[in-house]
């Protein structure tokens, strides 16, 4: 066997499973990792693109031998080398926390991952959804309104993923529990059969069904691979624990807010205050330029990474 190519489709316990790039041949083998690749900095995530070799030193056999350079690598989801970061929510049961929808959205701009809005369960609460979906479309952002449960809108989120989802391309659903990914994920690829459940009526949260994030491949050509991940729910993301980045890389995460900087009354303004006549941004936002909860998002993040930055982390 010589050095092989190919990617981290699933790792659980230490056990990964590797696609290999072997020609026309699609392979997955199982292996583990260097102990170097295990720890720390290096340690590895799923969509990472990796050497596999021989080793008689290890229980296989053969062992992950080095990590190529990321183009880049999410905390949560934890993932490497996306393209596409497909953010699902609901417009109710679970009800949607659209600050941590752009969270998302922004840490997606600042890897340089286009996020793609994705509302589910529109059938349950269509007005909403659709309200939703403007929000986000008037920011830039391309949205879909679907349900699982009568199909709609599911034939347009196909057609997309089939379009943009290939040639070695890497995408991702994220969103909290309960929303329906896996759901989804199986009305528009029914071949995955992947497990789902309920939410829960009393709490309005959905129980973990998928336990840990695996690439699938989407994609009948060999030559063409799209690859397409299933990811645990998730409640929260916390700028003020973890460094997704900076204060300095807020702005350019935002492409509906950062057009509107430079044009405020004081150079320095950093676009929290309310007086619409010294801030730009705040007058974009009351002429309905800016929807209120995206500026919201901003400004709760803004105050979090400016205390990490002034020292009140």
């Amino acid at each position: 066997m010589t050095e092989l190519y190919g990617r981290i489709i699933k790792g659980v316990g230490g056990l990964y499973d590797v696609r290999l790039v072997d020609g026309e041949e699609r392979r997955v083998i199982s292996c583990r990792a260097k102990g170097i690749l295990r720890r720390g900095d290096e340690k590895l995530y799923v969509g990472d693109l990796v050497t596999v070799s021989r080793d008689p030193d290890t229980p296989d056999g053969i062992v992950i031998s080095s990590c190529l350079p990321r183009k880049n690598c999410l905390i949560r989801p934890p993932l490497s080398n996306l393209d596409f970061l497909l953010i699902v929510f609901s417009p109710a049961h679970p009800a949607p926390v659209l600050s941590t929808v752009d969270k998302l959205t922004a840490i997606a701009e600042h890897n340089g991952i286009t996020p793609v809005i994705v509302i589910t369960k529109a059938d349950i609460d269509r007005e909403e959804a659709v309200r939703l979906a403007d929000i986000y479309r008037a920011a830039g952002f391309t949205a879909f309104v679907t349900s699982s449960e009568d199909g709609s809108g599911t034939d347009e989120l196909h057609k997309y993923t089939e379009e943009n989802v290939k040639d070695g391309k890497c995408a991702a659903f994220a969103g909290a529990s309960g929303v329906g990914k896996s759901t989804l994920m199986n009305r528009l690829f029914p071949s995955l059969s992947l497990a789902t459940s309920d939410i829960s009526r009393r709490i309005e949260r959905g129980r973990h069904t998928t336990r840990h994030v695996e690439l699938y491949d989407i994609t009948d050509d060999p030559a063409h691979t799209g690859f397409l991940a299933d990811t645990p729910g998730f409640s929260l993301i916390d700028f003020e624990r973890f460094d997704f980045f900076s204060l300095e890389d807020l702005l350019p995460a935002f492409r509906d807010i950062a057009p509107y900087t430079g044009h405020c009354r004081y150079s320095d303004c950093a676009h929290v205050g309310e007086g619409e006549d010294e801030c730009a941004v705040a007058r974009a936002a009351k002429e309905g330029k800016i929807a209120g909860s995206r500026l919201s998002s901003y400004r709760e993040i803004y105050k979090i990474l400016k205390a990490k930055r002034d020292g009140f982390r």
